[in-house]
């Protein structure tokens, strides 16, 4: 049975080790202080919900222990880290430096960091949220890139046995491209520094770097970075090894503009058009992603329509059906990776942890189409 790479998205917030989330949490159990006050915001809207494991602290790594033998049995055998730099310090990484990698089976699930650089605002705070203040930048100069995003991550991650690692590549992501060329000081500086990276890890003993980025929408892509170079120029001068999408719903925004929401089906028809335009316009190779979902309300302290309507583990199943075909009719691609959003984004509605509405649906819907026998 071929064996795929299901890599899921993790978004360390679940937690409260890192004190200055207390700002938006002030429970101190991280954002599923979120999780806990969200109501409906109309007849049917499935909220609350609640985690069938309880509001744990997933820089435990007992915690973690268990998380990682169901997300092994499951079929989810990667994690991608939100890693996060904020005012020259670490940011929300007790989830992995404390849980995941303290974890005695961390063996069974690889890992890999996407560098969050988006700044930070006051969407974290749901009383707040819709004022979108800037709280810390995520833009950082060439010092800093230097010393942290590239020397502090070879050493203190890249050489673990458990990071991922395409043709003994260490895999790393980029998020933001506008933050990254502002804080670099222009493209070319940019294109410099993420050369400069290449480098390095070649010096530090590996073959090279596999640097992947989420790409978003098409229209994300045609934003400009100077007169001259839009993000989707800058991505193909950078010459990456991959790209892919953190949610579903970077590309599925224009389907909301008329309506209240979207149906599964309508973001499956979408992300196949998505997938033959990245095709025709990105030289890096795609790597296909599927969401669970999306449902930001809990952000909010009013209704956001904004929102995919039918997000069961029948209509999650089939998308990830999607991405295994396309895997399977690119055997050029030098790894079989599908990323998925994500582990446990329950703040946006998309996540695999079990719940009180569809219990372990979701990761069921893993099993079936990566590990069953079909």
């Amino acid at each position: 049975m071929k064996k795929y790479d299901v890599a899921a998205y993790v978004w360390p917030s679940y937690t409260g080790d890192e004190l200055r989330t207390r700002m938006f949490w002030p429970q101190g159990i991280g954002e599923w202080e979120t999780v806990q006050e969200m109501q409906p915001r109309f007849p049917g809207h499935k909220w609350p919900r609640k985690p069938l494991w309880g509001y744990v602290n997933e820089a435990d790594p007992y915690v973690m222990e268990g998380q990682i033998a169901a997300a092994a049995d499951h079929g989810v055998n990667v994690f991608i880290y939100d890693w996060y730099w904020y005012e020259n310090r670490p940011f929300l990484e007790q989830c992995l430096n404390d849980g995941y990698l303290k974890a005695r089976n961390n063996d069974r699930v690889k890992f890999y960091l996407m560098w969050a650089n988006h700044t930070a605002t006051t969407m974290w705070d749901r009383r707040i949220s819709k004022l979108n203040k800037t709280i810390w930048d995520g833009a950082v100069d060439r010092k800093t890139f230097d010393e942290i995003i590239v020397q502090r991550t070879i050493e203190k991650y890249f050489s673990h046995p458990s990071y991922y690692k395409i043709d003994g590549k260490p895999v790393y992501m980029l998020f933001d491209f506008e933050n990254l060329v502002r804080g670099l000081g222009g493209v070319e500086e940019a294109l410099e520094a993420l050369q400069y990276f290449r480098d390095e890890t070649v010096k530090a003993g590996f073959p090279g770097l596999e640097l992947h980025a989420g790409i978003r929408s098409a229209k994300y892509r045609a934003r400009m970075l100077d007169e001259k170079t839009s993000i989707l120029d800058f991505i193909n001068r950078a010459n990456l090894d991959g790209v892919t999408v953190y949610n579903f719903h970077d590309y599925t925004t224009a389907l909301q503009k008329e309506k209240k929401g979207m149906t599964f089906e309508e973001v499956l028809d979408a992300t196949e058009k998505e997938w033959k335009l990245i095709e025709e316009t990105v030289k890096a190779p795609l790597y296909p992603h599927m969401s669970v979902g999306w449902d930001a309300n809990p952000r909010y302290p009013g209704y956001n329509p904004k929102m995919c309507t039918d997000s069961t583990p029948e209509n999650f199943q089939k998308g990830l059906e999607m991405t295994r075909a396309y895997v399977d009719s690119h055997p050029e691609m030098k790894a079989p990776l599908i990323t998925v959003n994500s582990w446990n984004e329950w703040t946006e509605g998309s996540y695999l942890e079990p719940d009180d509405l569809y219990g372990y649906g979701y990761l069921e819907a893993v099993k079936k189409v990566f590990l069953d026998e079909y």
